[in-house]
């Protein structure tokens, strides 16, 4: 009889929860009104699938677009296109109660025309690391799964303090973060990677470009003389290009031997998994310091 009793009063919290309205802002600063928790989420990047399902929200998931490959489970969606290019159509058959799009990542007259369909849209841009805990956080309101989403979020912030307590404060190492080789792409200082830098004691020699992915040339590079180069590319190889700035043996990073890759889906992703792709930045940078010259008038560490 009481079990029964436990059980009728879950179920009877469940229905509340889902009929409850939900308030959500956005990134934009859009506030979202939905009439219950989504229960039919389309994903439109793949650190938007990623996020969801570390929110507890994968349940809700009903599609989502090329590339987005974790967690495991995510492959069996149903795609609806790309980042940059989506199937509206596609979309909208699904009818789902709750779309969520990276504002960077899609066409903004795709985002009108789902409106113009009638169809919720949140708008995912984290900009800071700090940002990826509150994203998750949101996310567990929206699908009513907020213990799993609140525990993810924490466990995140206690690990990036961490981190934060561990290099922040270390020597600067200025930095080159290259993203592509042709055309010869960077981050700005505005960019979620140039946080990272920050994070690991690193000086972004880029960071006073506004853009997130601004475009520079060698003689920019060779200008600024990075300390480190780190380098990310397409995939988990470690990209051939990288050695390309092996020819320019004065550059500090040339001379050093400061040339670091990360791979892209730990640091290029907004997700919990950045914090993996820091920490291996992180290590880099740190590996940097231990090669600078000991100086003239101060003897090597264990020297009598």
């Amino acid at each position: 009889m009481l079990r029964t009793l436990i059980w009728a009063l879950l179920a009877l919290l469940a229905s509340a929860a889902l009929r409850a309205e939900i308030l959500v802002r956005d990134d934009t600063g859009q506030t979202l009104r939905l009439a219950h928790t989504a229960r039919r989420i389309v994903s439109l990047a793949p650190h938007i699938t990623e996020n969801l399902y570390a929110a507890g929200a994968g349940g809700r998931l009903i599609a989502t677009v090329d590339a987005s490959d974790y967690p495991a489970a995510a492959k069996a969606l149903p795609r609806v296109g790309s980042n940059g290019m989506v199937d509206l159509e596609a979309i909208v058959a699904l009818r789902p109660d709750l779309v969520i799009a990276w504002q960077t990542g899609t066409s903004l007259a795709h985002l009108d025309k789902l409106r113009a369909m009638g169809l919720v849209i949140y708008l995912s841009e984290p900009k800071r690391i700090d940002d990826v805990a509150g994203e998750i956080e949101r996310f567990g309101q929206l699908a009513g799964s907020e213990p799993t989403a609140l525990l993810a979020a924490n466990r995140f912030r206690q690990r990036l303090a961490k981190l934060r307590s561990d290099y922040a404060e270390r020597p600067r190492v200025r930095t080159f973060y290259q993203i592509w080789k042709q055309p010869l792409m960077t981050v700005g200082g505005g960019q979620i990677i140039a946080d990272a830098i920050r994070l690991c004691g690193g000086e972004n020699v880029f960071g006073q470009l506004t853009l997130l992915a601004p475009t520079v040339t060698v003689e920019a590079v060779l200008a600024q003389d990075p300390e480190a180069i780190v380098a990310s590319g397409m995939d988990a190889a470690r990209p051939e290009w990288l050695d390309d700035w092996k020819i320019w043996r004065k550059m500090t990073a040339v001379s050093r031997g400061n040339l670091f890759f990360v791979p892209p889906e730990l640091i290029q992703r907004h997700t919990l998994r950045l914090l993996d792709g820091a920490e291996m930045l992180c290590r880099h940078l740190q590996t940097a310091r231990t090669h600078r010259p000991v100086p003239v008038n101060q003897p090597p560490k264990g020297s009598p």
